[in-house]
């Protein structure tokens, strides 16, 4: 006797809800099924030859999204057609005037603007191609970003303009400057947008170039990373499915448009969706809420430390009803990297933000690491996989054990082979390479073969194999979570142990008056490895109270040799423009006092902190002192 549907279609469910729990298969098949379609879609597209995003936004402004509000910005909005039509007339004004032609590199040195965008889109619409360039850049660091792009053009926004000075320019004598005062924003404005043929936007594979974008540049001098046609297609397919977002999402952010979190996984795979933009012209906790309201906005980006200054930020108050804001949000997801374990469930309880999409991945990166979230099973991870995933991303990403003291994987002294590390413990991360055909998958540094050489790491597990380096040490564990472990260069040796300074701020972090924790070793004076120094915002002014609980609280949380031995309390923590923590200058600068002016030290003695000035420098540095 057949059993009844009604009995049949309960059971089953419960039966694929359990594989699913037990497997996460749908959340493999959300990211497997994203990667093929946008390898797919890239190779349609390249047939077609039409690979670039300018398409996209055109078919929407010629089609049912033309009066749809793509891009918010400070209180005004633009729909596709309006976008579209702006994007026409800024790249005739560049062909037209500057001669710009197809393939040529602009460098656009902006803030976040409409105008940045208008440039952009101009640019791709004639055939060439922007270099976004970091506004915060001065000196040597932003006449080589521009010497590198090979650009003959640099436009600049006036709100950073005194940073292109004489001598920025004279190093520069073949470059024209164009600072984008008000009176030449009329130029492309009153110019009539005449649409290039296809052909001016022909590219001959998906490898191709699409836009330049520099790494941060805190190890040296920065490097321009090509970022290809098929990362920003692939990127573009990838995010919607993983995170639901789609066509009715207003996706917020006011990270910096030169890097690639709010360019490529921002702006770019929102308008290829046909969803709207809201862009802020930087960050501040102060209208980072009110921007999302006011565009009502469902998704918002992070990264580096972002949330945890929203977090450290007072509750919002209306003053006229006196109601908390904090909640009074239409956010559904929070979609970025670096929201630590130590504020995550903190930041969704604040601001009522049920989903978080946690990644990891570089600019110049052949792969990366998702984790969309909705409770605790993967609460701080960079990304996760089920069984599916786990299974076919082993032959293709890996951790190896590192050699701390050459900073390279360690290799085995017989075989001369790399060695996987097991769940639980610390490894670089290295992705597969084609070693016949690198640049399928690592397009490299623009002019800078030495540093893209740098990049690979052959005869891994077997001759003549080729993985991309990452230079972060990861861990992952057996339910298929991987979680950041430091950055190469970050984590030090002291007492013959290793220190990850990741642990260490992640610790601190649990403490209720520290705001910010920024964990580096410094060399001391008569004394082997580095010693553990903590650059740190505190909530309260230091007290001989405070500085006690600190000692006990990181002494219980923390193995003895990893215990922080300074404290450097400083009121503005050093950042990159992407809200990521310096270590470079203040490791330079070590303990030190003539060296570290204007921040207070503390040094632990006798189970607590107490301070450390210059006579305590003078003991230590003549050997009267040891650690």
């Amino acid at each position: 006797m057949p059993v009844p549907l009604a009995l049949v279609a309960p059971a089953a469910a419960a039966s694929l809800a359990y594989i699913n729990a037990k497997t996460s298969f749908f959340y493999d098949y959300s990211i497997l099924s994203a990667a093929i379609k946008g390898a797919v879609l890239t190779r349609h597209r390249e047939k077609k030859d039409r690979l670039s995003p300018f398409y996209d936004i055109e078919q929407h402004a010629q089609g049912k999204l033309a009066n749809k509000t793509l891009l918010f910005f400070e209180g005004r909005q633009w729909t596709y057609k309006e976008v579209y039509q702006t994007a026409l007339k800024y790249g005739t004004w560049l062909k037209t005037k500057y001669h710009i032609k197809p393939k040529e590199i602009v460098a656009i040195d902006f803030m976040n603007s409409e105008h940045f965008i208008f440039l952009w889109v101009g640019l791709w619409s004639i055939g060439a191609r922007p270099a976004f360039i970091n506004y915060n850049l001065t000196d040597k660091a932003l006449v080589h970003c521009i010497r590198v792009s090979t650009a003959r053009v640099v436009f600049v926004d006036p709100r950073v303009q005194h940073n292109a000075t004489q001598d920025v320019r004279d190093e520069l004598p073949n470059v024209q400057f164009e600072f984008f005062t008000p009176e030449l924003e009329v130029e492309p404005m009153t110019t009539e947008g005449v649409r290039e043929p296809d052909t001016a936007r022909s590219e001959d594979k998906p490898t191709s170039m699409a836009i330049l974008i520099y790494t941060s540049g805190t190890t040296g001098l920065p490097k321009g990373a090509i970022v290809s046609w098929k990362k920003v297609l692939g990127l573009a397919e990838l995010v919607p499915n993983w995170t639901s977002l789609n066509q009715n999402d207003v996706f917020y952010t006011c990270m910096p448009l030169y890097h690639s979190s709010a360019a490529l996984l921002g702006f770019c795979t929102v308008a290829i969706l046909g969803g709207s933009f809201a862009l802020g012209r930087k960050f501040s906790t102060k209208t980072f809420w009110a921007d999302c309201r006011s565009t009502n906005a469902t998704v918002i980006q992070y990264v580096g430390e972002t949330c945890r200054y929203l977090l450290s930020a007072p509750i919002e108050i209306d003053s006229a009803t006196g109601q908390n804001l904090d909640k009074k949000n239409s956010v559904r997801l929070a979609f970025g990297n670096g929201l630590r374990p130590d504020i995550w469930n903190k930041f969704k309880e604040r601001f009522s933000i049920p989903e978080i999409a946690e990644f990891y991945a570089a600019t110049e990166g052949t792969n990366g690491s998702w984790n969309f979230s909705r409770n605790d099973f993967s609460k701080g991870a960079i990304g996760r996989a089920g069984t599916l995933l786990k299974f076919l991303s082993r032959k293709v990403t890996v951790l190896v054990e590192l050699d701390l003291e050459t900073e390279q994987p360690w290799r085995d002294p017989k075989t001369g082979c790399c060695k996987r590390v097991e769940p639980g413990e610390p490894g670089e991360q290295l992705y597969k390479l084609d070693p016949d055909n690198i640049s399928a998958s690592f397009q490299g540094y623009f002019n800078n073969p030495s540093s893209s050489d740098s990049k690979i790491l052959r005869n891994v597990f077997e001759k003549g194999d080729a993985w991309f380096r990452t230079g972060d040490m990861l861990i992952s564990d057996s339910e298929g979570r991987t979680y950041f472990n430091d950055r190469i260069g970050d984590t030090f040796r002291w007492k013959a142990e290793n220190v990850s300074t990741n642990e260490v701020s992640e610790a601190l972090g649990h403490h209720v008056s520290v705001n910010e924790a920024n964990v580096y070793g410094v060399e001391l004076p008569h004394h082997d490895g580095r010693a553990g120094c903590v650059a740190i915002v505190l909530a309260h002014e230091p007290s001989e109270k405070l500085m006690r609980d600190l000692a006990s609280h990181v002494h219980e949380r923390l193995p003895k040799f990893a215990v922080p031995l300074f404290l450097r309390i400083t009121k503005d923590m050093q950042m990159t423009g992407t809200n990521k923590q310096q270590k470079h200058v203040i490791r330079a600068q070590g303990v030190d006092p003539e060296k570290t002016s204007g921040d207070e030290f503390y040094w632990l003695k006798g189970g607590s902190y107490v301070k450390f000035g210059p006579r305590d420098w003078d003991e230590l540095n003549g050997g009267r002192v040891k650690l």
